[in-house]
This record gives C-alpha cells, sequence and structure tokens, in this order.
C-alpha cells in the first residue's frame, strides 16, 4: 500500500484552480478530494527512487474555503490518524478581495520537539500554531520563501549522522549532502516538521533559491567557479541540487496552465523513471544557464509578483559581469512593463537586496572595481580573496545591474498607470530592515521600498548585530564613501535611507494590500510560542 512520504504542499491556489504536491512511497494515483465536491488526480512521477505528484484541481469556487483530503490508490493518507491540527484548507481569491503576503528566508530546520533549539524559536513553527489556534482568523494568502530553504553546506547533527552511515566524511564533501539521495535528507528534516507540514498543506506557497540550497556563495565570480568545477565532487551536488529543487520547489510556482505547456515536466511524467531527463536538463541549466529560467510570475488580482533568480542567471566574466543574463533582464524588464494600470502593487522577490547598509554596498562596488582589474593586478587579487571572505556578491557587487534594476524601477514606477507602490522584498543577511530610496531626478509615483527580512530559523551571530548596526551609521558611510574614492566608483543613480531597523530575531515579514493601499506587519517568534508585533506601519496614505 503507498503511504505519504513527504506534503502535501498546497503551493498554487487563485480564484478557480490550485495545485497540491506529495511524495508517496511507491508508484501510484494521487486523488485530491475537497469537502465542497472538487476532485483533482495525477500519476506519480518518478525522480531517483522517489515517486513524486503535482495534483491539478479545478473548477474551484471563488472567495470559498474548503478542506481536502489526500488519497494515494483510494487509500486516504491525509489528515494524517490522530492528527492535532484543523483540517488542511484551499482558499480561493475573490475578485478584489485584500491580499495577504509573508516573507522571508534562511530557514534551519527546527530540532525535535524535545531537543534544545540553539537559534531559538522558529517563525514558521509558531506561525503554523497561530494559524491552527485561530484557524478562522487572518491568515497569509501566500507564503513566499525567498531562499535558503535547506542548507546543503550546513547539515545538522541529525544529518551527520545520517549521512555518516551511509558514505565516510572523511572523503568530500564530508558532512555536506553530496547527491541526490542527500537532498532528499534535507527536504524530509524540513518539511516533516509538524507544523511546518500542516502550515504548508494549508497555505499556499512561492518559492525561490539561494546560495545554501546549492551552497554558500553560489555563483560568486568565474575564479569561484573554477575552482569550485576543480573539484571532483562539485558536478554532482550541483546537478542534485538544482534536479532536486525543480522537483520540491520549482514545480509548485508554476500554474496548471504553465505546468500543462511545460515540455520537460511532461517528458517526465511519461517516462517509466524520469531521472536521466531530469539530470540532462541539469546539465543543461549547468552549461548554459541563460538556457533554463527559474524567474517566474503569479498576479494575485491586483497584486504583481516577480521572483528574480539571482543565483543561477549570473553572468561571471568580469568584464561583463551581471546579476541577470541579457535574456533574464529583458524577461524582467517585459513583466514589469506589461499592461500598465493593471496593477496596484509590484512586488519584486529578490533573495539578495536590493538596497543596503551603505558601507556594504559600496565596499561591494569598490570590490568589484578592484575585481575588474580596474586598480591593478595586485590589487584584483587581494579582491578575488576579499570577494569570497567577505561575501560581496549582492546587487551592488554587479554595478550595471544595480543601476538597470533601479532605473526599471524608477519607469515602473512612474506617470500613467502607476502602482501605487515597488516593494523589493529580499532576505539572505539575518536581519530585517526598510530602506527607502530618493532619486535625484524627483521621485516616482509609486512608493518604493526596500524590505528585507531573515531569518526565519537561523543562528544571529553578535558579529552580524554589531556590523550592520555599524553599516548604517554616519561613520559607515564616511568610510564606505573612502571605499569608492579609492575604486573609483561612480555614484550610485539613487541615494538611500533606512526608514526602519536594523530588527534581529527569528521574524516575518507580512504585506497587507486592499486597493492601493499597503500595510507591513514585522513578527519575531517568542519563546513562548507566540508572535510578537515589533513593527506595523502604513505604506501608502489611504
Amino acid at each position: 500500500m503507498a503511504e505519504l512520504r513527504l506534503g502535501p504542499l498546497l503551493r498554487y491556489a487563485d480564484g478557480s484552480t490550485a495545485t497540491v504536491w506529495v511524495e508517496a512511497s511507491r508508484p501510484s494515483t494521487a486523488e485530491v478530494r475537497c469537502a465542497d465536491g472538487t476532485r483533482g488526480e495525477a500519476r506519480t512521477f518518478q525522480v531517483a527512487g522517489h515517486h513524486y505528484a503535482l495534483v491539478p484541481l479545478a473548477g474551484l469556487t471563488p472567495g470559498t474555503e474548503t478542506a481536502y483530503e489526500v488519497h494515494l490508490d483510494g487509500t486516504r493518507v491525509w489528515p494524517l490518524p490522530d492528527s492535532r491540527f484543523p483540517p488542511s484548507v484551499i482558499r480561493t481569491r475573490a475578485d478584489g478581495a485584500e491580499v495577504r503576503v509573508t516573507f522571508g528566508s534562511c530557514r534551519w530546520a527546527a530540532p525535535a520537539a524535545d531537543e534544545h533549539d540553539p537559534v531559538g524559536p522558529d517563525a514558521l513553527d509558531t506561525l503554523a500554531a497561530r494559524i491552527a489556534a485561530h484557524p478562522q482568523a487572518e491568515r497569509p494568502d501566500v507564503l513566499l520563501l525567498l531562499g535558503d530553504q535547506v542548507y546543503a553546506d550546513e547539515t545538522s547533527e541529525a544529518t551527520r549522522r545520517w549521512l555518516a552511515a551511509r558514505r565516510d566524511l572523511s572523503d568530500p564533501p564530508g558532512n555536506e549532502v553530496a547527491d541526490y539521495e542527500e537532498y532528499t535528507r534535507l527536504y524530509y528534516e524540513s518539511w516533516l516538521d509538524p507544523e511546518v507540514r500542516w502550515l504548508l498543506s494549508t497555505v499556499p506557497s512561492c518559492m525561490i533559491f539561494d546560495d545554501h540550497d546549492v551552497i554558500d556563495d553560489w555563483n560568486t565570480s568565474a575564479a569561484w567557479l573554477a575552482d569550485m568545477r576543480a573539484t571532483p565532487w562539485w558536478r554532482e551536488r550541483l546537478l542534485s541540487g538544482l534536479m532536486s529543487y525543480w522537483v520540491h520547489q520549482h514545480l509548485g510556482n508554476l500554474s496548471p496552465d504553465e505546468l500543462a505547456a511545460d515540455p520537460l515536466y511532461a517528458a517526465v511524467r511519461q517516462l517509466p523513471d524520469g531521472t536521466n531527463e531530469l539530470r540532462a536538463f541539469a546539465c543543461k541549466a549547468d552549461a548554459d544557464p541563460a538556457a533554463v529560467r527559474w524567474s517566474y510570475r503569479r498576479d494575485f488580482g491586483r497584486v504583481r509578483l516577480l521572483m528574480v533568480d539571482t543565483r543561477a542567471a549570473r553572468v561571471l566574466d568580469e568584464e561583463h559581469r551581471a546579476m541577470l543574463d541579457p535574456g533574464e533582464a529583458e524577461w524582467l524588464r517585459a513583466q514589469a512593463l506589461e499592461g500598465p494600470g493593471s496593477y496596484d502593487h509590484l512586488l519584486v522577490g529578490t533573495s539578495l537586496p536590493w538596497l543596503l547598509p551603505h558601507l556594504v554596498h559600496d565596499a561591494e562596488s569598490w570590490n568589484a572595481a578592484l575585481c575588474r582589474g580596474d586598480r591593478g593586478a595586485r590589487w584584483a587579487r587581494f579582491g578575488e580573496d576579499l570577494r569570497r571572505r567577505a561575501d560581496l556578491e549582492h546587487w551592488a557587487a554587479f554595478p550595471a545591474s544595480f543601476t538597470a534594476l533601479t532605473e526599471l524601477i524608477a519607469e515602473v514606477g512612474s506617470g500613467d498607470g502607476a502602482p501605487a507602490t515597488v516593494l523589493v522584498l529580499s532576505g539572505d543577511v539575518h536581519h530585517a530592515y526598510v530602506a527607502e530610496p530618493t532619486w535625484p531626478s524627483g521621485a516616482p509615483d509609486a512608493r518604493v521600498l526596500q524590505l528585507t527580512c531573515s531569518p526565519v530559523h537561523n543562528s544571529i551571530p553578535l558579529s552580524i548585530r554589531l556590523g550592520f548596526r555599524f553599516g548604517w551609521s554616519a561613520a559607515a558611510r564616511a568610510l564606505g564613501r573612502r571605499f569608492a574614492r579609492h575604486g573609483r566608483c561612480a555614484a550610485p543613480p539613487v541615494k538611500w535611507r533606512k526608514t526602519g531597523g536594523p530588527w534581529f530575531g527569528n521574524q516575518l515579514m507580512t504585506l497587507t494590500l486592499r486597493g492601493r493601499s499597503a500595510r507591513l506587519r514585522l513578527e519575531q517568534a517568542q519563546a513562548n510560542g507566540s508572535l510578537k508585533t515589533v513593527e506595523e506601519s502604513a505604506l501608502t496614505t489611504p
């Protein structure tokens, strides 16, 4: 009899359609049965000995909520027997309804409930507990996970024991994951957490990778990539990371129509075993990143979300260095500019912040100039070493891309049909803040903000707390200007100031968007299992 190994995850949900992702223990037919009579089914597909299904649902009634069950070959496998959680539900959006978007990044899997948690309470666990206790109260319409959903390079004690029973950890990559099977262990550890499992079954989610989903500072530079490709273990790690991301995260980002038109999805489903087909796709993505698009768009009524790949789509040649390859940059521009006046809020999801503390921005811009050779070969060698040691690889480390994104945001936010807000949503830096830009030529009509929130559940060393507090200070800004002068860096095309934070803790931000109004709330997980509001403000004037 088929058993439910992982899931269900409610991934896509709009006014009338939805998708539910599951992993089964054997080949089977997965069926989702809703209380309102709606049903959908899909046959599992196989990758590396694992069996997955993404079940589409159509004909749901807009503006309603319906509980659902998951059946495998006709046997109910969800809800779990004796579950302490309310039934999982699918909520569909009604036209004109407000949209609540909760986001964050950087989540280590929480330890078992009876074990000490060295980094404090998990913000997703506490969000799940609140929704479960008050199922009819406010909940997110979508959960945006902005990278580092799993940590391939920082495994838990439990995972290291599991790895040691499987292979010799004295061989590289040691206690990091090496292949697809080991990646599946990370997803089990993260998504079988009872609270998180239930939360992801009842709140739709959108995901994008960041570096730790593969390795710290993934695609920092051409020299870094060459060094990694020279190791005996990197290729299998990368291909397994991309394959497991496609299965566990990417597929669920797509709408039912996009899935129906996806040739790789069709091929993998038609084959008895789709492993080789998926591996060939990952090889193509490694050889030619521009041939694959991980970025995607979602529309929630009059809210447009553009989730941007800022890792795999990079151009690393120092003379043409870019955060996004030309095709990816053009895609972003086209999606942002399509249908002027057709949306009230533009959300740009980028795991890496656009606007950083001024010292960090200037240091990254200076470092990019050094690595480019603007100050000679000796400085270039120093710059490459510093870039890797100090993680200098955000938007500011790609000056042309920073300028292009800044100009696109100004263009989108100006003139007839401009949205009320353009909000850049990011994580990565293990603290939260709000930054607001100003343009020398005058402000756009839209309210533009950088909203950064991380971690969901991770460590926040004292060095990060002190470093980022200093990074926003006037003294740090003066130091940054010295770096910029040494690198002969052009002044950025925009100025900005911190208007909120920095806040440190395991935390989530929530946007509430209704018409052309927008509100922001930042909540931090507390030891008593609650979420504490530490900031709440209106982003637009009613």
